[in-house]
């Protein structure tokens, strides 16, 4: 981080502190959610992972990493794979890690200051110096 407060400075001529530097970077990661908002994309349904991450997607994959997967059906869902069938426990392990997935995204939605459906607070806004009246418009719309 160092290295990029003595670039900055050495190419602006402006003496930055690292805090300085995350602040711009989360003014211009808002910024671009907002831009995306405005365009239509960029809320929460736009932050779903592909279907593919989740896995396994078939019988066949499972099957071939049995042992594994059955180990997280019992130890992280504490169900006894014996007793389900193939797809029985890929949905099970499908709708766990899908609900773990949420927990994490709204976590992070709530430390960066956004709705839970993934549009800046005002407040966040704000607080970024980012509040032009174009920008508070787009996202009292989604509020």
């Amino acid at each position: 981080m160092r290295n990029y407060v003595e670039i900055f400075s050495g190419v602006t001529g402006r003496e930055v502190t690292q805090e300085d530097l995350i602040t711009m970077s989360e003014a211009v990661y808002n910024f671009q959610r907002v831009f995306n908002i405005r365009l239509g994309y960029g809320l929460r349904d736009h932050d779903d992972i592909p279907y593919r991450s989740v896995g396994p997607v078939t019988a066949e994959e499972y099957e071939s990493r049995a042992e594994r997967y059955d180990e997280q059906v019992r130890e992280t869902l504490g169900l006894e794979p014996g007793d389900m069938t193939t797809e029985e426990k890929m949905a099970a392990l499908r709708e766990h890690r899908e609900e773990q997935y949420e927990r994490l995204k709204d976590a992070v939605y709530e430390r960066r200051g956004w709705t839970s459906n993934v549009v800046p607070k005002v407040e966040t806004l704000k607080r970024l110096g980012i509040d032009f009246p174009e920008v508070v418009a787009v996202v009292r719309r989604h509020l």
